[in-house]
């Protein structure tokens, strides 16, 4: 596909409120992030979760804010979208969330020891969130972002990732390249971001993961009959690999903390 992805990608607003129709199948598939993670979250804002006051922002349907919510953190959840909010507060009734953004956080000045963003800063606008999570902060405290991205040196997650590219006309390589390209998410240079690679892995049907696939934002704004036959020819291949039907999703979880002034 020669296309270019500027010509092709529906706009950022219509994919970003393409979760809300899909929330279940984005709770339910979606993967979650280790507690290396976590670990290293606590190693590089220099305080433990239990007891911090966190504030994590997009949210979703709460995958990452249970994990800190059980480390013993006092979480306040903000997410924008209506169907993915319902969703998290049908998971988690005892965490507190409010309805906003990254740009414009509905949260008080100096509240927060840590501001955390799951699979959401590339949804906000860098020049405008960075100030808004300094501003939430209290001082000394840390935002951490992450993302779970697909190691290319796995042979198969590399052979998928370029058929998946091809399909969209994107470099999934590339993609993940940006994501933790540090200027590129603070383009403020208020902060002094701090990366870790993260390799885990899990083991779910392929029904499981070819649902994890389709929840993403790219292929819910697809045209059903072309991203299903996707889809349907993916399990072909991946049938090849993963004969029983159980696949080893294995992720590299991409982790930016900054401590603020």
């Amino acid at each position: 596909m020669t296309t270019s992805r500027a010509a092709t990608e529906p706009s950022r607003g219509l994919r970003a409120h393409s979760f809300n129709a899909a929330a279940a199948q984005y709770a339910a598939n979606r993967p979650s992030y280790p507690p290396a993670l976590l670990d290293t979250v606590e190693e590089l804002a220099g305080r433990p979760l239990s007891g911090a006051r966190v504030v994590d922002v997009g949210a979703g349907t709460g995958i990452a804010s249970a994990l800190l919510r059980d480390r013993g953190a006092e979480v306040l959840a903000v997410e924008p979208g209506e169907g993915m909010a319902a969703e998290f507060r049908r998971a988690l009734p005892d965490v507190p969330l409010v309805r906003g953004d990254g740009n414009a956080l509905p949260v008080a000045d100096a509240r927060a020891d840590l501001v955390t963003y799951a699979q959401a800063w590339h949804w906000t606008d860098p020049a405008r969130a960075v100030p808004e999570a300094l501003r939430v902060l209290r001082p000394g405290g840390a935002l951490a972002l992450w993302w779970n991205t697909h190691p290319v040196d796995v042979e198969w997650i590399a052979e998928s990732a370029e058929r998946t590219g091809r399909f969209f006309g994107v470099d999934i390589p590339a993609e993940n390249r940006g994501a933790g390209d540090r200027a590129q998410a603070d383009p403020t240079g208020r902060l002094d971001f701090t990366r870790r690679d993260i390799r885990w892995s899990r083991r779910v049907p392929l029904d499981t993961h070819l649902a994890n696939i389709g929840s993403h934002s790219a292929f819910l704004v697809a045209p059903a009959e072309r991203r299903d036959a996707f889809l349907e020819e993916e399990r072909g291949h991946l049938l090849k690999v993963f004969p029983d039907g159980v696949v080893e999703e294995t992720y590299d979880v991409l982790l930016l903390v900054a401590t603020g002034p």
